[in-house]
């Protein structure tokens, strides 16, 4: 029997999901969870790879407190980066949880938390082209013409991801190398996900920011090394404990203790002019403006520059 499928993917419209779905089931004979999680334009004013880790790390710690060891899983992660580094885009990897097995894109940016908070240190990187050649050489029924056409195709996450998990999954010999996953930027917070309600969901820890309920703290907002503004806000546990209108970073339902900028009945990302993958740094420092000031400031990302720009009351931003 195989284990049950999640496929988080940047590929959001119909076309793409209903072929991702049959070949999958075809491959592990019922239908899977695909999650689309659209990558938003201009790239540069969010980080899609950072949401894309975020929510794996949110699959995976679904998989705890079962009260039993509970069945497998495979989780698939498909956020291509558009940065030009790879001549087909980046590689695809694969590591283990514990019984689960996670077949990703490779990138830093979507496995860092994976590495910070459930301690996974290294991943196993494939090449296409090697891997199919070396399924046709010892199990897999493919031409050379196929070989070629899976190892050259642009939706790579559709011909060949899918097999790369299946034949994970039955335990097959896949060549592969070890990488160890990158550090760098583990420390910083981060605006992750920007919720249907506006809601800011951050990769910092209560626990780091001495998140105690009635505490005032200030926040800095950064993004490409410009500083947006500086406000304070109150810590309370829960959204429901927020007074109405009233801004506050609160314990939220994701990541590993992790909180969220919320406006009670209101939006944060909107209050604050907040986009996934700003820096959001919570500390003590003196100048803030108080939270309920920055509604009548509007601070946004220029879509053709990628550049801040700042409009409204000028004061409004420190």
């Amino acid at each position: 029997m195989f284990p049950p499928v999640t496929y988080l993917t940047d590929c959001a419209d119909a076309n793409d999901q209903v072929r991702l779905a049959t070949r999958l089931g075809a491959l592990f004979g019922s239908t899977p969870v695909l999650v689309p999680l659209p990558v938003k334009f201009p790239v540069e004013a969010g980080n899609p790879q950072l949401r894309a880790g975020f929510a794996l790390l949110d699959v995976l710690r679904a998989t705890e407190m079962l009260g039993e060891k509970g069945f497998p899983t495979l989780t698939l992660v498909n956020f291509a980066p558009r940065d030009g580094q790879w001549a087909n885009g980046a590689p695809f990897c694969y590591f283990r949880y514990g019984h689960h097995l996670v077949c990703s894109t490779y990138s830093p940016d979507t496995l860092s938390l994976v590495r910070q908070h459930l301690g996974v240190e290294e991943v196993w990187v494939t090449d296409v082209r090697t891997v199919v050649q070396h399924a046709a050489d010892h199990w897999a029924d493919f031409t050379p013409e196929q070989v070629d056409a899976i190892a050259t195709t642009q939706f790579r996450s559709l011909w060949y991801l899918p097999l790369l998990a299946k034949w994970l999954v039955e335990g097959r010999d896949v060549p592969a190398e070890r990488v160890e996953i990158p550090t760098d930027g583990l420390e910083e917070a981060r605006v992750a996900v920007v919720d249907s309600f506006g809601n800011c969901k951050l990769t910092c820890q209560a626990s780091s920011i001495d998140h105690t309920p009635g505490r005032r703290v200030h926040i800095s907002v950064h993004h490409h090394g410009a500083h947006l503004g500086s406000y304070e806000v109150t810590c309370y546990r829960k959204l429901s404990d927020v007074p109405q209108g009233e801004s506050a970073l609160i314990t939220g339902s994701s990541g590993v203790d992790f909180v969220e900028l919320v406006v009670a009945y209101g939006s944060a990302a909107q209050r604050f002019g907040l986009t996934e993958g700003m820096q959001v740094q919570v500390d003590q420092q003196s100048g803030a403006l108080s939270a309920e000031q920055a509604d009548h400031t509007v601070v946004s990302l220029d879509a053709h520059r990628s550049m801040p720009v700042v409009t409204g009351h000028a004061q409004a931003v420190v």
